[in-house]
Formats: structure tokens, C-alpha cells, sequence
């Protein structure tokens, strides 16, 4: 049993600090490590950054996080991985990391995402410049998704999971306005999924969403976005490819 413990839009500020942090030193308790959804930060100022690095630096669990488009705000993505990342945090874009627990190796992959809307309703790779390059960001998140995934399957990993801010389906957008589904996610980031297969899917980004979706393919995704869980962090149970809800700490509520 793998123990997953997850949460997104965070949106730490200066005024931040320590809000998480005693939640937080109890995920050895109940997880085996914990992934970051993105939107870490308010305004993505290095200055927010090192609020998040000194919330999870130490932790007695591995960190791995994705950024999300707040932490890109202030235009320098690079230097808030790079403060994260020296506080232990495994930063993903396009890439995959393996953490073992007990023997078992678990691979988590992960990128941002972008938009672009879901089957029947989604943009193209047809017309302006800026509509194209909007269409194949999105593709290219989703296939250095597929590639991470695919590598970790060849690694042996008993267990993998796609780790995204923005969603890969509209099920877990159910409460947003219809109208700006197209910029909550991307059916290509699903489509990466089921191609290369993953036992959970996990993301952000979608304030007023729900919590539970599924691929086509049949991956269960979980918007783990904090205004939707309400807690400092979800913990989900891993057995085979059916993912559950367990105990979640409630200290450090947002």
C-alpha cells in the first residue's frame, strides 16, 4: 500500500510563513511522500519561494512539485525551482523522479500543463501564430508528460503518477464557469496519460472544481487544488490502480 499525500494552490505570500509547516511534520504519520500541484506561490517572487522552501525543507517524507502559472507570474520560473530545489524539492517539467518505500518503487511525472479545452470544445493549431504556439505549448507539456511516464515504466516502477497544475479532464472542473474550461486544462494531457498509463493523476489549478475525476483510458485523477479539499493536504491509499481516499491532517488549513 503506497500512501500519497497531495496538494496544489498553496499560494503562499509573506505573510505565510509557518501556516503549513506543523501539518506538514506529521506526513510521516501517514504518507509516504508528498506532491506539490503547482501555484506554490502567490505572485512566483523568489522572495514567496523561500516561504515554500522553508515550509517543506527537512520534511521527514521526499517532495516533489510541479509550478503552476501563479509561480510564473513574476517571469522567473527558473529561480523559484532553483530555491525550491535546494531546499530538497524534487521540481519537475517534462521530467520523472522514482522514490522507493519499503522496496517499492513508486515514479511520479510530472509537468505545468497548459490550456486549450477538452474534446469538442478545444482550440486548434489553426490560424494566428499566438493560437498555434498556445496549442503546441500545451502538446509539448503533454508529451514530455507521456515521454517521463513511458521511462518510468521501462525503470520498473510499481506504481506511477502524473503530477499537473492545470487538469488533464473536465470532470474535475464540475462547479468552474464553462467558459473558462479552456483555460483550467488540456484532454492532450489525459490523452498522455492513458497512452502511457499511470495509476493516478494528480492537479491543481481549479479553485471551485471537485476533487474526483477519470481519463477515457480510465486513470483516476484527483484536483487536489486546497480551496477544494479544504485541508493542508489529501492522502490517498494506492492498491493496484484504485486510489482512495484515507486520513488527511487538518492542521494548517488555508
Amino acid at each position: 500500500m503506497i500512501r500519497i499525500a497531495a496538494v496544489g494552490d498553496i499560494h503562499m505570500g509573506l505573510d505565510s510563513k509557518g501556516l503549513l509547516r506543523p501539518a506538514f511534520e506529521t506526513l510521516h504519520e501517514c504518507a509516504d511522500l508528498l506532491l506539490l500541484a503547482g501555484d506554490l506561490t502567490r505572485h512566483g517572487t523568489v522572495a514567496e519561494a523561500e516561504i515554500v522552501a522553508a515550509e517543506v525543507s527537512g520534511l521527514p517524507v521526499p517532495v516533489v512539485a510541479v509550478l503552476g502559472n501563479h509561480d510564473h507570474h513574476d517571469e522567473r520560473p527558473e529561480e523559484v525551482t532553483a530555491v525550491l530545489r535546494e531546499a530538497g524539492v524534487q521540481v519537475l517539467e517534462g521530467q520523472g523522479t522514482v522514490v522507493e518505500v519499503d522496496g517499492a518503487k513508486i515514479g511520479v511525472a510530472g509537468t505545468k500543463g497548459f490550456g486549450g479545452g477538452f474534446v469538442g470544445r478545444s482550440g486548434s493549431e489553426f490560424g494566428e501564430p499566438l493560437m498555434k504556439e498556445f496549442i503546441r505549448y500545451t502538446r509539448r507539456c503533454a508529451e514530455g508528460l507521456r515521454t517521463s511516464l513511458e521511462e518510468l515504466a521501462a525503470q520498473g516502477c510499481d506504481t506511477r503518477v502524473a503530477l499537473t497544475h492545470f487538469a488533464p479532464v473536465p470532470d474535475t472542473l464540475a462547479g468552474e464557469p464553462l467558459e473558462i474550461y479552456p483555460f483550467l486544462g488540456s484532454y492532450l494531457l489525459a490523452e498522455a496519460m492513458d497512452a502511457a498509463g499511470a495509476d493516478l493523476a494528480v492537479h491543481g489549478h481549479a479553485h471551485a472544481g471537485t476533487e474526483h475525476g477519470m481519463t477515457s483510458g480510465g486513470v483516476p485523477v484527483r484536483n487536489v487544488a486546497q480551496p477544494v479539499i479544504r485541508k493542508a493536504f489529501n492522502v490517498y491509499h494506492l492498491s493496484g490502480s484504485h486510489p482512495a481516499p484515507a486520513e488527511t491532517a487538518a492542521r494548517g488549513n488555508r
